[in-house]
């Protein structure tokens, strides 16, 4: 191709008929009608609109400050030496080449992109997640956080066989002088085989002073934020995944009961809630990417309250995310899965920590709830009436096994058993070795830079023509985070959306609302009307 026809890249521009750009502030202010279709308690059909006007403040960060619950785990020091390879151009040997700029494959925000609209002669035409609207570049964040053990990150890094040698080796000089802050350990939230990791703690073990661990995690982000003057920080847990707290009256149901528990040392209080509740305290965004059930009623209040943004649960990587898309293919397809049968094993150390029942438990259920929208969307595949007959819809069994020997590589083998017409039956059998630590890292770029996005963003409504006061921020749960998250923390009253592509299409709509455009929509009249 000569360069006289090669394609020129694409210069984003906001509609300006939707948005104005105030120059003064950098800020970018868009109107949008929402419109949906609303069925009323007579099962009435109404269609409804409402007028937003959007506010984007388009001064990314600089430095964005980056706290790990878990740094020194594989997640955390995977995540920490990723950003010292964007830093330094650090260049490694792998396979016959010499990479010198870190790609970051598995991040959807630094490698996807997205439908803005057609040529002249009505083709796609893409351009790059991240070039829509200002985004933070994770060669700009600014990384540290606490792990219950003490080894610095080239020793996690090295512990972790997650990176080549010849990648470990060029990383050591930039991570042998980063240790992880003391962190919180109460013992009988983790497995009891991760005892003789847990030499980095702040806390008293057999008598724990968890509003004296509360003000010490407080005054972390503090100092980390002064340290290193930055404007914003987001805290993310990547540490171990607990076992579910239970939800007690009195204790962990309202924002004022669970601080009085913190002072009064419950043993209901795990060291999630004091690194949310701490975040939260501090207006620090806190996300939460293990499975248990950290965001109990009186932690969401508080985030409510404290107005400050929130999001979890669970990583979604290899084997769930692939199962939200299946499933929803076989549903759609008019197809009926009737089990689904979930095997993985592991080596790493999550892998040893969900070798306890407890810990499992957390999982097992933050995978499962991943085909539960599905099976809601089709009351012909899946009559309420069936349930009188079982207890569940799909038989749905799921397995986590600890194998050593396979280190960071974890194998997942799937089967989907479903019907088909006429006495019928159809089976997928799907073997997934994914490279976990690897899959997990690019997820947690985009929630990072996801929620630093967002947090930029306010809105107002318009009723009647007449606007409100002021810009509102996003309500404290961020769901639009849903996409990276196994088990997505929802509104009181809203169910959860597992369905990966429905996550996706609604991050794409609000970037193109931002910017003044249509909601995206595959008519294709160009192609299929004269």
């Amino acid at each position: 191709m000569t360069a006289a026809n090669t394609p020129q890249p694409i210069d984003i521009k906001f509609n300006p008929n939707k948005c104005v750009l105030n120059k003064d502030t950098n800020e970018l202010i868009s109107k949008y009608t929402y419109e949906n279709v609303v069925f009323d308690e007579n099962n009435q059909l109404q269609t409804t609109s409402t007028n937003y006007q959007f506010k984007v403040d388009l001064s990314k960060p600089n430095k964005l400050g980056i706290l790990l619950v878990g740094l020194g785990g594989n997640n955390g020091s995977t995540l920490f030496s990723t950003v010292k390879c964007l830093q330094n151009g650090i260049s490694f040997h792998n396979g016959k080449f010499d990479t010198t700029k870190e790609p970051l494959y598995g991040s959807m925000t630094q490698c996807s992109t997205i439908k803005l609209g057609v040529d002249i002669q009505g083709n796609d035409i893409f351009v790059p997640f991240k070039d829509i609207l200002p985004m933070a570049d994770p060669a700009n964040f600014v990384v540290s956080g606490w792990d219950i053990n003490g080894a610095n990150m080239a020793e996690a890094i090295e512990r972790s066989q997650v990176l080549q040698y010849d990648l470990i080796q060029n990383l050591k000089p930039y991570l042998k002088s980063t240790v992880p802050m003391s962190s919180v350990y109460y013992p009988d939230f983790i497995a009891l085989n991760q005892k003789n990791r847990a030499n980095n703690i702040c806390n008293l073990v057999e008598n724990p002073q968890k509003w004296h661990d509360l003000q010490k995690i407080r005054n972390d982000i503090k100092t980390f934020k002064h340290e290193n003057d930055l404007d914003q920080v987001i805290v993310l847990w990547t540490a171990n995944t607990e076992r579910c707290v239970d939800i007690i009256p009195g204790v962990n149901d309202t924002a004022e009961n669970i601080l009085a528990a913190i002072k009064a040392n419950h043993e209901e209080i795990a060291p999630s809630n004091i690194f949310a509740i701490a975040s939260i305290l501090e207006g620090v965004p806190y996300i939460n990417g293990s499975p248990q059930n950290t965001f109990v009623p009186g932690i969401i209040e508080l985030a409510e309250r404290e107005n400050t943004l929130i999001a979890g649960d669970d990583f979604k990587t290899g084997q769930t995310k692939l199962k939200s898309v299946m499933m929803q293919f076989l549903v759609d397809a008019g197809i009926k899965p009737v089990s689904i049968a979930s095997y993985n094993h592991l080596g790493n150390n999550d892998g040893k920590n969900l070798s306890s029942h407890a810990q499992f438990r957390s999982k097992e259920i933050s995978k499962a709830s991943v085909i539960d929208d599905c099976i809601d969307s089709n009351k012909i595949l899946y009559p309420e009436s069936e349930l009188k007959e079982k207890d569940n819809h799909v038989d749905h069994c799921i397995v986590i096994k600890y194998l050593p020997a396979v280190g960071d590589s974890k194998v997942a083998m799937d089967e989907y058993y479903s019907e088909l017409m006429l006495g019928g039956h159809n089976r997928i059998s799907v073997h997934n070795v994914c490279e976990d630590s690897l899959l997990a890292t690019p997820i947690i770029i985009d929630l990072l830079i996801m929620t630093e996005f967002f947090s930029r963003i306010t809105y107002k409504k318009i009723v009647d023509g007449v606007e409100t006061s002021e810009f509102n921020e996003f309500y404290p749960i961020l769901t639009f985070l849903s996409y990276w998250l196994k088990a997505p923390l929802t509104r009181s009253g809203f169910k959860p959306i597992n369905s990966l592509n429905r996550q996706r299409l609604a991050l794409e709509n609000f970037l193109r609302l931002l910017i003044g455009l249509p909601a995206n929509n595959e008519l294709r009249f160009e192609e299929r009307l004269m």
